[in-house]
């Protein structure tokens, strides 16, 4: 199968790329086009297997580019996106360019040529704080970044078109996914950093709140299951997440101890999002994913996720200072 997927150079992104080769996908992957010449956390993979994959460096704000790149795809992830909840406070146009006129321009190919099938990554930010957990696809989405406000609005855009215009798409939900390649922005990598570096003190900012986490693998697993379901995901919405909701202070505190670690937790004000913007407590209902995708997450009882950190931790060891300068930016 053809497949295109954007923001490849990205966490979920290369992870997506590197296991979609393995399954002998011809894989075209769009990296966002710097002067570097960066290809981000492709750059992880081994040089066997890029040699596999036709990288091609691009914005998905630029209309003529993406179209030329969508011609005689059969499917498409949609992974490009700006991602940074803090840097959206201030770049909020960046964020609509990106977010919103990125999408756009794909759908307005699609609407033209409609044979690709196209699976667009949105995040479970759109919900903001639960208003009942476990959240299911019904629950209201509430923008409490402009972050979180531009892929609502992606996500509509697609629902859009898929009734509008009968375009092929599903859009797929990941609650909080880590792992290795994650940018140190998350609050997973940066406590290994600081602990792994053996800082006295380490740094966060608001950390009582709750997280649904779901470890890489899993949540790719999930992406691949949608090349076999087109017919039964057509037009959904689908929840990716545990259903497990994790105490950030204490999950920080797991860390501490798998590394035997004495280092002291600081809250630091400038690191907490204005009041009425953070996140609470997002806890995800899976029941369609499991339903429609035959998903069922590997890492969800404690021991295994245990283990997904501790996979984790061993790769930001042995990568300490190899983290992509554009890793923040997509997904």
């Amino acid at each position: 199968m053809k497949i295109l997927v954007t923001g490849a150079d990205g966490f979920i992104g290369s992870h997506l790329v590197e296991k979609l080769v393995k399954k002998n996908h011809k894989v075209t992957a769009l990296c966002y086009y710097n002067s570097f010449n960066s290809i981000g956390n492709l750059n992880f993979l081994e040089k066997k297997m890029l040699k596999k994959i036709d990288i091609k460096h691009g914005d998905v704000r630029d209309h003529a580019f993406i179209e030329d790149l969508i011609v005689g795809k059969d499917f498409i992830f949609n992974l490009a996106a700006l991602i940074g909840i803090p840097y959206s406070y201030s770049a909020y146009n960046s964020y609509l360019d990106t977010n919103i006129q990125g999408i756009l321009n794909i759908l307005n190919v699609l609407k033209k040529n409609p044979k690709p099938f196209l699976v667009h990554t949105s995040t479970s930010e759109v919900y903001g704080s639960a208003q009942y957990t476990p959240i299911d696809e019904k629950h209201p989405l509430v923008a409490q970044s402009p972050y979180a406000a531009t892929k609502i609005a992606a996500d509509k855009l697609v629902e859009s078109f898929n009734k509008s215009f009968s375009i092929n798409s599903c859009i797929i939900r990941p609650f909080n996914t880590f792992g290795p390649r994650q940018s140190s922005r998350a609050v997973i990598p940066t406590a290994i950093n600081q602990i792994v570096n053996l800082q006295k003190h380490i740094y966060f900012g608001k950390i009582d709140t709750i997280r649904d986490l779901t470890y890489i693998d899993d949540t790719i697993d999930a992406f691949c299951l949608c090349l076999k379901k087109k017919s039964k995901i057509n037009g959904k919405t689908i929840n990716l997440g545990v259903g497990k909701g994790y105490v950030i202070k204490k999950v920080i505190n797991r860390i501490l101890e798998l590394e035997k670690s004495k280092s002291k937790i600081i809250i630091q004000e400038a690191r907490i999002r204005p009041d009425q913007s953070e996140v609470l407590k997002l806890i995800s209902k899976n029941h369609l994913a499991k339903k429609l995708l035959n998903w069922t997450p590997r890492y969800s009882n404690s021991k295994n996720f245990d283990l997904a950190l501790i996979k984790t931790i061993k790769w930001f060891k042995e990568n300490n200072n190899n983290e992509s300068n554009f890793s923040k930016y997509i997904i």
